[in-house]
């Protein structure tokens, strides 16, 4: 036990600055990342532009990039978020509404908004989520006791999440409408708000997906093929099957780095959204599971940050962090249950790890900010603690040995 307990103390963080773990998890999964969209990417780009490492590079770009961006945003204190956070939600729903309007379409969606001299295409879903939980975290701090005892101001920030919902299906994007949704009743779930309600509200809203999920055919299609992948494997269930094949050639210790068979136009989006299948196919059962133990590190500190923050008493740096902590494990638990068949086919990217600009910026920002958050709590847990009361000058003494 005592061995233990020295272990903790080794590994702790509490008098440090910031959470390391946080950090070490966040780079680790980003440099990992770039590693497996170059191994995976580099005969779809050869193809494609005759350049075996051209997406290699452009995340490598967007890696350094999103790192800078990191950097300021760990300078700038979460009370501009908070004064912010009505603004910036309004910014979201802009980019929503104007992607519908002027929106670049791929695959049958319009997600994407080109930016004149911007060498990438901005995900509007991606701003938006990060937006969200920045005026979500502001908004609890501002009525959380109205928001524990009156359905009102509980059903306020359910009816601005109904409205982004709106928009995200009109593109589709039904990924980020799950992750969204889920993270808005989770924060509401951990500021304290009564089980009931959610209880009630989870039934309509699976009554709705229900109907969503079986309104359109292709919809039903990706059921059926998602329960029966191998049913129709060179149609409906292809990308599923093929994502299941790379999991079982991995094994154990998988084939080698740059080795997968899978990514040589066998499977579709082999370094975006199935970038961990082609992961696991190469690294193996114990790389993957070296992956989710990252991701779990990541999330766990997350929680942690949020924790802290709200013995501290600080409610917005508390709930922002839940609200991180929770899409980024909603969307790195969707996007893998999908590579393995627990979940419907869903374009949800792997947060740090696939390629995508919008998404590595905006996770980048996640970290920074989680990183800003932990570091203002640790700073006012220090300025609370009574300081130790300082020793002064040693008392004078006479010739008899008295004091003076």
């Amino acid at each position: 036990m005592k061995r233990l307990a020295r272990w903790r103390e080794r590994l702790s963080t509490r008098d440090q600055p910031f959470d390391g773990w946080l950090l070490l998890a966040a780079l680790s999964l980003m440099l990992i990342g770039w590693v497996m969209v170059t191994s995976a990417s580099t005969e779809v780009a050869s193809s494609l532009t005759g350049n075996a490492y051209y997406f290699s590079i452009r995340h490598g770009i967007f890696l350094v990039v999103a790192l800078l961006v990191a950097a300021l945003v760990v300078r700038v204190p979460l009370l501009w978020w908070k004064a912010n956070g009505p603004l910036l939600l309004l910014v979201g729903i802009a980019l929503l509404v104007l992607v519908l309007l002027v929106g670049r379409e791929i695959n049958g969606s319009k997600r994407w908004l080109s930016i004149p001299g911007v060498p990438f295409n901005l995900q509007a879903s991606e701003v938006a989520k990060l937006c969200l939980i920045a005026y979500m975290a502001g908004y609890l701090e501002r009525f959380l006791p109205q928001v524990r005892r009156q359905w009102g101001a509980f059903l306020r920030p359910l009816l601005v999440m109904a409205l982004i919902a709106l928009l995200l299906i009109l593109e589709p994007d039904y990924g980020a409408v799950v992750v969204m949704t889920g993270c808005v009743m989770g924060m509401l779930l951990l500021a304290g708000a009564p089980w009931g309600r959610f209880v009630l509200l989870l039934g309509l809203v699976g009554l709705a997906g229900f109907y969503v999920a079986i309104a359109e055919p292709y919809r039903l299609a990706r059921l059926t093929s998602f329960a029966d992948p191998w049913a129709d494997q060179f149609a409906s269930g292809y990308q599923l099957t093929q994502a299941l094949i790379a999991y079982g050639r991995g094994h154990w210790l998988g084939m080698g780095l740059g080795n997968s068979v899978q990514k040589l136009f066998y499977l579709p989006e082999a370094h975006t959204d199935f970038v961990f299948a082609v992961l696991a196919e190469e690294l193996g059962l114990f790389g993957a599971i070296g992956v989710v133990g990252l991701f779990a590190l990541l999330i766990w500190r997350a929680m942690a940050v949020g924790r802290r923050a709200e013995l501290a008493k600080l409610p917005f740096a508390a709930y922002l962090s839940y609200g991180i902590a929770l899409v980024v494990g909603a969307q790195a638990f969707i996007n893998i249950a999908v590579s393995t068949g627990m979940l419907p086919t869903k374009g949800l990217t792997l947060p740090l790890l696939s390629y995508g600009g919008s998404s590595l910026l905006v996770s980048a920002v996640m970290m920074a900010l989680l990183l800003r958050a932990d570091i203002e709590t640790r700073q006012a847990v220090r300025r609370a603690s009574p300081a130790a009361p300082r020793e002064g000058p040693a008392p004078r003494l006479d010739k008899r040995g008295a004091v003076q």
